[in-house]
C-alpha cells in the first residue's frame, strides 16, 4: 500500500457523506461525555478550594469571637474601676443586649425585604400562566 491509503485523513475523505452523518450522533456523544468529565474534575478542584477556604473563614469567626469575649471584658474591668463591678457588668451586657436587639431588628427587615415577591416574580408567574392558556392576559401586544 502506499502512503496514500494508510493516511487516515485519506480513508476518511473516502467515505461516503451518510457514513460521515451517521457518526455524528456517536461523536457528539462522546463529545458531551468529555465536557461532563471535564466539567466534573472542575468542579470537584473548585469545591476543594471553597472548602478550604471556608474553614479557614470559620476559624477566623471562632478567633474573632474569643476577641470579642475579651473586649467586653476589658470593657467590664475598665468600668469596674469608677463603678461596682456588679453594675460595670451589668451596664456591658445591657448595651450588648441592646445592639443585638439592633441588629435582629435591622436583620428581620433585610430578610422580610429579601423574600417580598418582586416584579420578575409576577412576571414570571404571568408568563408562565399565559404559556400555559390560564389567566387573562392581552393577545393584542
Amino acid at each position: 500500500m502506499s502512503e496514500h491509503d494508510t493516511n487516515p485523513l485519506n480513508a476518511a475523505r473516502r467515505r461516503s457523506l451518510f457514513a460521515l452523518v451517521g457518526d455524528l450522533p456517536r461523536l457528539i456523544v462522546d463529545l458531551l461525555r468529555a465536557e461532563l468529565q471535564q466539567f466534573k474534575a472542575e468542579l470537584s478542584e473548585k469545591g476543594q478550594r471553597i472548602g478550604l477556604g471556608v474553614g479557614l473563614i470559620i476559624v477566623a469567626a471562632v478567633f474573632a469571637f474569643f476577641g470579642l469575649a475579651v473586649l467586653v471584658a476589658v470593657a467590664v474591668l475598665a468600668l469596674a474601676l469608677v463603678l461596682p463591678a456588679w453594675l460595670a457588668a451589668l451596664i456591658v451586657a445591657a448595651l450588648l443586649f441592646v445592639l443585638a436587639v439592633l441588629l435582629i431588628l435591622i436583620g428581620r427587615g433585610r430578610i422580610q425585604a429579601g423574600l417580598a415577591k418582586s416584579e420578575l416574580d409576577v412576571d414570571l408567574r404571568r408568563d408562565l400562566d399565559a404559556f400555559k392558556g390560564e389567566g387573562s392576559y392581552d393577545r393584542r401586544a
